[in-house]
């Protein structure tokens, strides 16, 4: 396959599209600088108080407010035009990150930081609804699994290059330069936001608009509950989750039993990032196929499978690997359930499903790290990695016994004109040609 004509499905074919580079470019950034953002902000109230409580106080700070408020973010990214509420979202936590630097700068009181924290993070919920269902909007529908893959690869390469930077910043004692960055990367991502032209970031039409907050949260939530493949998807992507969220604890149990040291953690959680990294490029041709629901099974095998090796490896090496495979099963599980309730949901109703459906994803995480303690104290190392591992597996065979008729790339919302990816002034002339075939 030549460069000028890559295969649809692909982050190169996705990356076609000049909106939709635009909006990635916004996302890289702003990513970038909430990785930059959450190192310095927490040690900044641990160095200020010493205390691993207050610490742990500010991390929940910038979480919680999105899992309780995230579908309320989906709603209101529903009500309004989206390009709107991106940007609105994106000035507010730029001045909330100027105001973190007064008081990192100034020394007022640390109480204001996890306050400003969660504020920031409430400005940011209805940010990934509207980014979900804008994407739709701006690729040809079989350049969703690349455009979402594409997505996910941003997200992986902020975990390095964030706290990296964030980690020079500190060391020269600049958390307030820290907060300013942040804080430039928000303006960033609005510009972005503001270039990209077309009407992708329209408001849906007026007879799908939610008429309040409790009424869009209860359509969505009738969405969910109508479409058992979406349920499937959702659960897919939550299993992921608390594999990430049970890694966080199980994998120094596997560094200890690999006789790795004190720096195999590091190793062992930077191999699951660079696998979900290598996994986004395997999203096109997996999700291609007309039979889904094995793509869904796969995935979770993958992230499955290697815990229970995990459980008798004594290899550093090999426990790299195993690592790896998971990160990438994992990451494959976030891109179906996106790229499925893209290509099955009404695009006027997208924000509020995923309203509820990230805050859902995102709580997995926590109850992993929570429940791997208790499993490790239970069933020891081997016995909790175990259990996980089968666990996942489980689903997987339930998947392959009862979840029929997931979307593959064919699915349509009944009864929803699909909107052109780009429009001709989006698109290059060399660019057209390749996009006939797609129907856009």
């Amino acid at each position: 396959m030549s460069m000028t004509n890559p295969a649809a499905g692909t982050i190169r074919s996705a990356l076609r599209y000049p909106a939709f580079r635009w909006l990635l470019s916004a996302l890289a950034v702003s990513q970038v600088g909430d990785w930059l953002y959450n190192l310095t902000l927490v040690s900044l109230v641990y160095q200020r108080t010493g205390s691993v409580l207050w610490a742990g106080v500010t991390t929940a700070a910038r979480v919680v407010p999105i899992v309780l408020l995230g579908p309320v973010g989906g709603v209101i990214a529903d009500r309004f035009s989206r390009r709107a509420v991106m940007v609105i979202s994106d000035i507010t936590r730029l001045v909330l990150m100027l105001l973190l630097a007064v008081v990192a700068a100034a020394h007022l009181p640390i109480v204001l930081a996890p306050v400003i924290a969660a504020l920031a993070t409430l400005a940011a919920t209805p940010q990934l609804p509207a980014v979900a269902a804008v994407t739709p909007r701006l690729v040809g529908e079989p350049d969703l699994p690349g455009a979402n893959a594409a997505q996910a690869a941003v997200t992986a390469v902020a975990l390095i290059a964030g706290p990296a930077l964030g980690g020079v910043l500190l060391l020269a004692g600049s958390a307030p330069l820290a907060f300013v960055l942040n804080a430039a990367t928000f303006a960033v991502s609005a510009l972005a936001v503001l270039a990209i032209r077309g009407d992708a970031f329209a408001a849906p039409r007026s007879g799908a608009r939610p008429t309040s907050v409790l009424a869009g949260i209860r359509s969505g939530a009738a969405v969910l509950r109508g479409m058992p493949s979406a349920l499937w998807l959702v659960g897919g992507d939550i299993v992921g989750s608390l594999v990430c969220g049970s890694l966080t604890v199980l994998l120094l149990v596997v560094a200890r039993q690999a006789g790795m040291g004190a720096q195999g953690y590091g190793y062992l959680f930077a191999a699951v990032g660079v696998g979900g990294l290598a996994g986004t490029g395997l999203t096109g041709r997996a999700l291609s196929v007309r039979r889904p629901r094995y793509v869904l099974a796969a995935a979770l095998a993958a992230a499955g499978l290697p815990l229970l090796l995990l459980a008798v490896v004594h290899l550093p090496l090999l426990a790299i690997a195993l690592a790896s495979v998971t990160g990438a099963g994992a990451v494959l599980l976030q891109v179906i359930m996106g790229t499925g309730l893209q290509r099955s949901v009404d695009p006027a109703l997208l924000g509020r499903v995923f309203g509820l459906a990230m805050p859902v994803s995102l709580g997995g995480i926590v109850a992993g790290s929570l429940i791997a303690p208790a499993l490790l104290h239970l069933l020891g190392g081997p016995g909790a990695l175990v259990a996980c591992g089968a666990a996942i597996l489980g689903y997987a065979a339930l998947v392959l016994r009862r979840a029929g008729g997931l979307p593959g790339p064919d699915a349509r919302p009944a009864g929803v004109e699909v909107p052109a990816a780009a429009s001709a002034t989006q698109v290059t002339v060399s660019e057209s040609a390749e996009l006939a075939p797609m129907g856009v």
